[in-house]
């Protein structure tokens, strides 16, 4: 029998995906491929504000098709439905980092989460880090939870015509990426790290580890914002901290550019707090790329044993990390290419039908 089941889409619509926008767009595509579900996309209520169209627009639309099984792929379901609902949580940063949300958006994320998974028919979760958040902070049914882990999203590029301890990408079409390419010193190697500049990026400890590390290669931040440019926010703040060591901060960058930037780089390093999923780990593995992470349940996960990991509170040990990354390449190349065969999008896909399936009536 095929299902048919609505899903909120409007994640998946923005211009610049990130994220959980690559998320919702992914799956989204992956379930489209698929011949025994039918998918229905729902992309907002027009003049509705976002809170009134998910709680009341959304579902009394539905009344009058009444799908199998809604999808909220981001926290936001509706506590009153016309049929069972399924919701994605992909970690519970606003709940451990709140200072990285704007009040609005915290109060709204704390609020509907924990009444969502209460609510919810299913929880899926990109990771068992992030259902065991879940289930300790929100007291969740286990019954009800669901690991279903996230595919590679970033398009990959071809591979570096030639195969060499630090290989150098193309230079790229945009300004920031031949500059984040090239470099200040021509073609030196580049450690690359990739995260906006919230506090639980930790990227001002990776900043004092790669200059403590003596290692010659650049460190390469990609992905800061707009804001990053205003010396009165928080972010701007941190771009200039970073650049008074000499960090490069290229912003953010198209697709195929960062792409070619993470094929190119001799590590990435991710020393991140806290992360739901390792969607970075993951890229660089796909491409072969050694990484260094934090030693967190979400990255330790991801990596499965093919990466260095590191305590990300401790500088003196991230910068033994990145030394780590650099001296064992290949073997954690070849760990890497390995350990990412274990994830895709119609892997997921073929899990979350079977999700859906568990709770239609």
């Amino acid at each position: 029998m095929t299902l048919r089941a609505a899903f909120d889409a409007r994640d998946a619509l923005h211009a610049d995906l990130r994220g959980w926008g690559r998320y919702a767009a992914d799956l989204l595509a992956a379930l489209r491929r698929r011949d025994d579900v039918e998918v229905r996309p729902h992309a907002g209520g027009g003049r509705l504000p976002e809170l009134a169209w998910e709680q009341v627009g959304w579902p009394a639309r539905l009344l009058g098709d009444r799908p199998d099984v809604l999808h909220a792929p981001n926290c936001f379901l509706p506590l009153v439905r016309p049929c069972p609902g399924v919701v994605t949580v992909h970690d519970l940063a606003f709940e451990v980092h709140p200072d990285d949300f704007s009040p609005r958006t915290g109060w709204k994320y704390r609020t509907f989460t924990r009444r969502a998974v209460a609510s919810a028919e299913a929880v899926i979760c990109v990771s068992r880090a992030t259902a065991d958040d879940v289930l300790e902070r929100y007291g969740a049914d286990p019954a009800r939870i669901h690991v279903v882990p996230n595919g590679p999203s970033l398009p990959l590029g071809p591979e570096p015509a030639v195969a060499e301890p630090a290989p150098f990408v193309p230079p790229p079409s945009t300004a920031a990426g031949r500059r984040a390419a090239r470099g200040a010193d021509g073609e030196r190697p580049y450690l690359l790290a990739i995260g906006d500049l919230r506090a639980k990026k930790n990227l001002e400890r990776l900043a004092d580890a790669w200059r403590v590390s003596g290692l010659p290669h650049r460190l390469v931040i990609v992905g800061a914002g707009g804001a990053a440019q205003d010396p009165g926010t928080p972010e701007g703040r941190l771009a200039a901290s970073l650049r008074a060591r000499g960090v490069e901060l290229p912003g953010y960058l198209p697709d195929a550019e960062l792409d070619r930037l993470l094929r190119g780089a001799a590590a990435l390093v991710h020393p991140s707090l806290f992360e739901g999923f390792g969607l970075v780990v993951l890229e660089a593995m796909v491409r072969g790329v050694p990484v260094a992470c934090s030693d967190v349940p979400s990255l330790r996960e991801t990596a499965g044993g093919a990466a260095v990991l590191f305590d990300p509170r401790d500088v003196e040990d991230i910068a033994r990390g990145l030394h780590d990354a650099v001296d064992g390449r290949d073997a954690l190349a070849a760990a890497g290419r390995e350990r990412s065969t274990a994830f895709s999008w119609d892997r997921a896909a073929a899990e979350t039908v079977a999700v859906y399936r568990s709770v239609a009536s």
